[in-house]
């Protein structure tokens, strides 16, 4: 269940790196069931400028435990991909879930998609995907204001967003508002009993059935930050 530049690793965003597994690997489950976004358009903008320096596309050096969760396609269902977590993953007083420190998103035109990456600390969380008519947050049911005509959620399990005085553990996120051919923007869907929930507000073409194929991935960099990418097709 908070929200530039990504996360990865130490190439550029031009850089070529290997090719992704092909298929989805045996660790990704589906469950449930998934439907397709809708909602008002908008008007394309400019991307924000960004103080980061944009999200490699390929693992640099350094890089361990890269995988493809989810290859590109569009869900029917929602993709669950389940990362063993023992709760507390470090003594008190530190927090006992995996813990959101950063947001990262960048653009890759030559790959043709957007990235938007999740950092955290003390493992890796578990995690679903899946496209929803609209975003709403957990707890209290209130609807996410997203751009765009067709949304996907995120909601990472366990894990957590704030530290033990309450305060949000996000040192970087970028603007809501990203203004990307297709990812025009995201928000937080809650912080919540042990669940970290975002919603992707994506702008699609006319004849798309209001989805675009996305791709899940992860990895750990090399200073022991565990990263959650996904990756959203510019067309």
């Amino acid at each position: 269940m908070i929200f530039s530049a990504v996360v990865l690793l130490a190439a550029a965003c031009s850089t070529a790196g290997p090719a992704d597994p092909p298929g989805q690997p045996p660790a990704t489950t589906a469950v449930g069931a998934g439907t397709p976004g809708t909602g008002p358009a908008t008007t394309p903008s400019d991307p924000a400028a960004s103080p980061d320096p944009p999200d490699p596309a390929s693992p640099g050096p350094g890089v361990t435990d890269y995988r493809v969760t989810w290859n590109w396609g569009v869900p029917s269902e929602p993709v669950r991909i389940d990362n063993k977590v023992r709760p507390p993953v470090v003594p008190p007083p530190g927090p006992p879930l995996p813990l959101l420190v950063e947001v990262r998103v960048g653009d890759h035109p030559d790959e043709d998609f957007t990235r938007i990456t999740f950092a955290f600390r003390n493992g890796t969380p578990g995690y679903q995907i899946s496209y929803v008519p609209r975003v709403t947050m957990a707890g209290s049911g209130d609807p996410v204001k997203l751009p765009g005509n067709a949304f996907v959620y995120i909601e990472f399990n366990p894990a957590q967003a704030h530290d033990e005085q309450g305060r949000s553990s996000i040192v970087s996120a970028p603007d809501p508002g990203l203004g990307y051919p297709t990812l025009r923007g995201y928000g937080s869907a809650g912080d919540y009993e042990g669940h970290v929930s975002y919603g992707l507000g994506l702008q699609v073409p006319p004849g798309s059935d209001h989805a675009l194929p996305i791709r899940a991935l992860q990895l750990t960099r090399p200073d022991g930050t565990r990263i959650v990418a996904v990756d959203v097709r510019r067309r």
